[in-house]
């Protein structure tokens, strides 16, 4: 984990390399997923089986692809009670903070006769990606679900892989406890080709939501238009701004908790104190050995940084440029800080309140704009899985008074047949009211 501080020359390409470092995607990868997704469009269910084979070492058919009710009945029995506690737990707070999203329909009304507004309808059917197989994530599943549920979305489609055709029970009971319609044994781009465009087994869906491996994430920026997405994840990322008046111990847990998920995880400490940097560092490097998994150890090596700020204003120059997925303000006084924050993912206020909260039981989405994209990006939410569809309606009143403005209009735009569509109506009126004089 590099100590650099910010007047040393090659701070500035170190932050760049930070920045960029998934700002381009492998032209390999992106030729075998678009290999996989024109398959599977082209084959339906055949292609999405062999792939499935291929990767996931599991021979699937029709009748198999979908987990029965028999499998989800099962893994609550395998369960263990205080853990389905545990996930009912953070589906209550999840469900709690986003039912304070809720959007109404909205319209108004004139004198002249004009009626306008916005009504708000429920997309019809979603796809989660949840990742599964060696990992398993049924933390991601509440939060995906749990939204869409509240948005009133007709069907919630979940796909995970499977491993020698087992998904980790968690997941099921995850899935039950979200309101998950149905779950398929399915992962990686297939998934996503199953999911925008439809085969035999898999329904087509208007909107594909949660993180993924760079396959995943590639093949959703490229159906992108057939379906809608939520985001194109990244690798997880923390930046941490901290006056020194925490432990080092813990900020370096802080940092390794993301690290842990990606070699390619950025964990950033930003404080303008040299030796509590030096500390945090070698503690971070010293943790990370202890670990089992060597993932935490080179996410360190490959994007960890103890940036040394020359004051605390300076520190959230550079969170803010960075516009983390998580960014935690492990100060005395954090909420003196947080106005100053204009971009991030998500915000951890005090030494109270690690990231991982977030990740379970707090409340708020953990599925964030990632690599830099909470610069114009936000949280999963019910707004989501909502559209919105604007209402126009003119009174014969309010067309004959505004019509030639609309028409005028057309003329500047040089589309005869828009100023057509609004005359032939006005004429149609100038008749009338002649005749009837």
């Amino acid at each position: 984990m590099k100590v650099i501080s910010t007047d040393e020359s090659s701070f500035a390409g170190e932050l760049d390399r930070i920045k960029n470092r998934r700002n381009s995607v492998p032209q390999a990868v992106e030729d075998v997923v678009s290999k996989i997704l024109d398959d599977v469009v082209a084959r339906g269910d055949d292609a999405l089986f062999e792939y499935t084979e291929k990767f996931d070492g599991i021979l699937l058919n029709p009748r198999t692809v979908e987990v029965s009710p028999d499998e989800i009945e099962t893994a609550f029995r395998e369960v263990n009670a205080d853990d389905v506690d545990i996930l009912k737990f953070s589906a209550a707070r999840i469900e709690d903070f986003h039912r304070r999203q809720i959007e109404e329909s909205w319209s108004y009304s004139d004198d002249e006769g004009i009626e306008l507004g916005q009504i708000l309808r429920p997309l019809e059917r979603v796809g989660i990606y949840a990742p599964g197989g060696l990992a398993t994530y049924p933390s991601t599943v509440l939060m995906a679900a749990v939204p869409a549920g509240i948005a009133g979305v007709g069907e919630i489609i979940l796909v995970t892989p499977a491993r020698n055709g087992y998904i980790n029970p968690l997941m099921l009971v995850a899935a039950r406890l979200s309101g998950v319609d149905r779950i398929f044994k399915i992962g990686g781009a297939q998934a996503i080709a199953a999911l925008a465009c439809g085969t035999e087994s898999i329904p087509r869906v208007d909107k594909i939501v949660g993180p993924g491996n760079i396959y995943v994430a590639t093949a959703k920026r490229m159906v992108y238009g057939k379906t809608g997405i939520d985001m194109i994840a990244g690798p997880s990322e923390i930046v941490i701004i901290s006056d020194g008046m925490i432990e080092p111990e813990v900020v370096a847990a802080d940092l390794l908790s993301q690290a842990e998920h990606d070699p390619m995880a950025g964990a950033i400490l930003l404080t303008p104190d040299r030796e509590f940097a030096c500390k945090v560092a070698a503690e971070a490097q010293l943790k990370a050995k202890e670990l089992e998994s060597p993932v935490a150890a080179e996410a360190l090596e490959n994007y960890g940084a103890a940036i040394i700020t020359a004051d605390m204003d300076e520190a959230v120059d550079i969170a803010n440029s960075l516009a983390p997925e998580h960014l935690e303000l492990a100060v005395e006084k954090p909420k003196a800080l947080l106005s100053r924050i204009t971009n991030a993912g998500a915000v951890f206020l005090g030494q109270n309140t690690p990231e991982v909260l977030g990740d379970y039981i707090a409340g708020p989405n953990h599925i964030l704009p990632t690599g830099g994209t909470a610069r114009f990006s936000s949280p999963l939410g019910v707004y989501d899985f909502i559209k919105r569809i604007n209402v126009i309606s003119f009174s014969g009143k309010a067309l004959e008074k505004h019509g030639l403005k609309a028409a005028g209009f057309a003329d500047i735009e040089g589309l005869e047949a828009h100023k057509r569509s609004i005359m032939i109506r006005l004429r149609g009126r100038t008749s009338n009211k002649t005749k009837n004089s």
